[in-house]
């Protein structure tokens, strides 16, 4: 049965097919820790805020088809989406995460730690606008990425963010 309601965030807004797609496509290609931190995010007060699981798998199929290294997160919530992206980038990729409070984020930390990825996210506590023009500041234009990201997802408050993607695009590599 569909765990997400119709006017979530979710790409399909028809309830029987989404079920019929998360039951026989998503969720049996589902990776165990993303299943365990899917239900935990549920269980949560907030969790509708945390991001569908169909879009998730489109993430990480299109994460791995671009050969994403270095992503930027911003807005984490539980880290559904951040471990989607730790575990589609290879090994020494890195995931800079911000979000104004770490304390939803340490809901998904334990596992994140356990599925092994933990060392591939570099998680930053703070107002993702400010935090963004630190990154800038510090270091020039690649935004303390070391060379760009190949990958931004920004997953916050959609009003104040909606010049930052823009800015983050100047971080990307580009796909051309």
């Amino acid at each position: 049965m569909a765990t997400y309601h119709p006017n979530s965030n979710t790409l399909l807004k028809s309830d029987s097919i989404l079920e019929y797609v998360l039951e026989t496509t998503v969720y049996p290609r589902e990776h165990k820790r993303m299943r365990e931190l899917r239900l935990a995010t549920q269980q949560h007060a907030k969790g509708f805020m945390g991001s569908s699981p169909d879009q998730m798998q489109f993430f990480s199929v299109l994460l791995k088809a671009i050969g994403a290294k270095n992503t930027l997160e911003v807005g984490v919530f539980t880290g559904y989406s951040l471990l989607v992206t730790a575990l589609a980038i290879p090994d020494d990729g890195k995931v800079v995460a911000i979000d104004r409070s770490r304390e939803y984020y340490e809901v998904g930390r334990p596992v994140i730690v356990k599925a092994g990825v933990a060392h591939k996210v570099d998680f930053r506590e703070g107002d993702g606008i400010a935090v963004l023009d630190q990154m800038l500041a510090a270091d020039g234009e690649d935004g303390g990425a070391g060379g760009g990201f190949d990958f931004a997802y920004v997953d916050a408050d959609k009003q104040r963010f909606s010049g930052t993607t823009s800015g983050c695009c100047g971080w990307c590599e580009s796909a051309a």
